[in-house]
């Protein structure tokens, strides 16, 4: 076997290992963990170990992948019950809050850094972008209320969409390229965002259709068609010259909130691809940088952090949400915790690639300004929550529900798991209202089986087997999550199975 292959998979799998634990010890100390993957690249590179990486144009191609795995991860994770109430605020924030940032961030490299126009406005639309990966990671740690954190995480899902249109065309300005004018450039964006978002909800509900109707001959086959649906949304977005990165994160939310079978792996699987692509993707950027350039980036990268967090950001998300019934407490949290992350870094190198003038100084001051201000972010974050007193208390967590097909009977499998917080603690089967034709067969109680009758009650931590009709499978998991989260009295509205619960 030829032995660089041997040494690659040797260091790969190392550094896999290495930020497996690094993320603990990030956890544990509450930093975020992708600066311990950057520093691990920074440690590999030329001021550490001596590897000699410069590649940009690989790195932004590799970026571009590990951002379509981690936007489809965020859109398989995501609940539409959450999703729904926040999608226009989250939809102002990518588009209102991007035009308002982008300008005021530009505004002071003017002012303060004396920058043209053009570079100035390519500097903001670098930072303006909030980080997928930072946002899904930092947020669903903290006990947030729902619509709030929803809204944060719509935009981190769909902003970076526009902002890179607009990266690619300020680039292009600057390289001497074609020009039009400002409302042709707009309606492209527009067109494309459309087309993307057009192209990932039929995907996602054609992708959906499509699983449920086909018995695979592995388990393991379903999350890897399930995450080959969201690369091909982004692929075939971008392929009809309309946006990609809408097009995946739309194709994982309706995927995400479909009755799949083996949902509860496939969700599992889309995690663990999503933590490998922001290891390899942080390492790979650690690994670009060059050390010795960034102590001339600190104080650019300090008055930009500090003009795009105390001004810009605020702004924005004033400019956003001011047509939305929000409270300020919850705007302000908005305004503080818009993470960057990678991200910024990947776009950073689209001017270099594109060989614009002074890219790589832009390159030096996203890196600075993404550690340094992650840092006071990440940390910050649950004593902000405390002091705007919007914590919320841990509310009943959502059921763990695991179906499989069983295509001869025409019925499906389902494994449900009671969480410890769930209200469905204490409730006797009749009382769960389920379809005449699904029913609880075997209920698991301490490791002990036992087929369960009328007179069972569910149980924190039961494990339990539900047999259905395949045409009642989404109205019994509809009611058990109602349940789950309202109590034995929930309700449902029309056909739509949800529940009347308080938020």
């Amino acid at each position: 076997m030829n032995t660089t292959v041997t040494v690659a998979l040797a260091v790969g799998s190392l550094v896999v290992l290495v930020a497996a634990v690094a993320l603990r010890v990030a956890d544990r100390i509450g930093l975020p963990s992708l600066l311990l993957y950057l520093a691990l690249g920074v440690g590999l590179g030329e001021a550490g170990l001596g590897v000699q990486f410069e590649d940009v144009e690989l790195t932004q191609t590799l970026g571009v992948a590990a951002l379509v795995v981690i936007l489809a991860e965020g859109g398989l994770t995501a609940r539409w019950n959450d999703v729904r109430r926040a999608i226009g605020p989250g939809i102002a924030l990518a588009t209102v809050g991007v035009v308002v940032s982008v300008a005021v961030v530009a505004a002071v490299a003017v002012w303060l850094l004396d920058f043209s126009w053009a570079f100035a406005l390519l500097l903001g639309a670098v930072v303006t972008s909030t980080d997928a990966a930072a946002v899904f990671a930092s947020l669903r740690r903290l006990p947030l209320p729902r619509r709030m954190a929803a809204a944060l995480e719509v935009e981190s899902g769909l902003n970076d969409a526009p902002v890179i249109l607009l990266v690619l065309v300020l680039s292009d300005r600057l390289t001497g390229g074609e020009t039009h004018p400002w409302y042709v450039v707009l309606a492209e964006v527009v067109g494309e965002l459309a087309g993307g978002a057009a192209i990932g909800v039929a995907l996602g509900f054609g992708g959906a259709w499509l699983l449920r109707r086909t018995a695979l001959p592995l388990v393991g086959f379903y999350p890897l068609a399930t995450l080959a649906l969201c690369v091909l949304a982004f692929s075939s977005a971008s392929l009809a010259h309309t946006s990609g990165f809408v097009a995946v994160y739309l194709c994982g939310l309706v995927l995400g909130n479909s009755a799949l079978p083996h949902r509860a792996g496939t969700i599992g699987f889309a995690e663990g691809m999503a933590s490998l692509a922001q290891i390899g993707l942080f390492v790979l950027l650690g690994l670009l940088v060059s050390p010795s350039r960034l102590s001339e980036a600190l104080l650019p990268a300090l008055l930009i952090g500090g003009a795009l967090l105390l001004l810009a950001r605020p702004l924005s998300v004033l400019a956003s949400l001011v047509w939305f019934r929000m409270p300020l407490s919850q705007q302000a949290f908005i305004a503080w915790a818009g993470l960057r992350g990678a991200v910024p870094i990947v776009l950073a190198t689209f001017p270099v690639a594109a060989q614009v003038h002074g890219a790589t100084r832009v390159f030096d001051t996203v890196f600075v300004l993404v550690v340094v201000f992650t840092v006071v972010q990440g940390w910050s974050l649950p004593a902000v929550a405390r002091l705007l007193r919007i914590a919320t208390p841990v509310t009943p967590r959502d059921i763990d529900v695991e179906s499989a097909p069983l295509d001869e009977l025409g019925a499906e499998l389902m494994q449900l798991r009671v969480p410890e917080t769930s209200r469905l603690h204490g409730v006797y089967l009749p009382e769960l209202r389920l379809p005449e034709d699904a029913a609880v067969v075997l209920v698991v109680r301490a490791g002990r089986p036992f087929v369960p009758d009328e007179n069972t009650r569910l149980m924190r931590g039961d494990q339990a087997l539900l047999v259905t009709a395949r045409a009642s499978r989404a109205e019994a998991e509809r009611r058990l999550r109602a349940v789950s989260r309202a109590g034995r009295l929930a309700t449902w509205r029309g056909e739509t199975g949800r529940a009347t619960e308080v938020d």
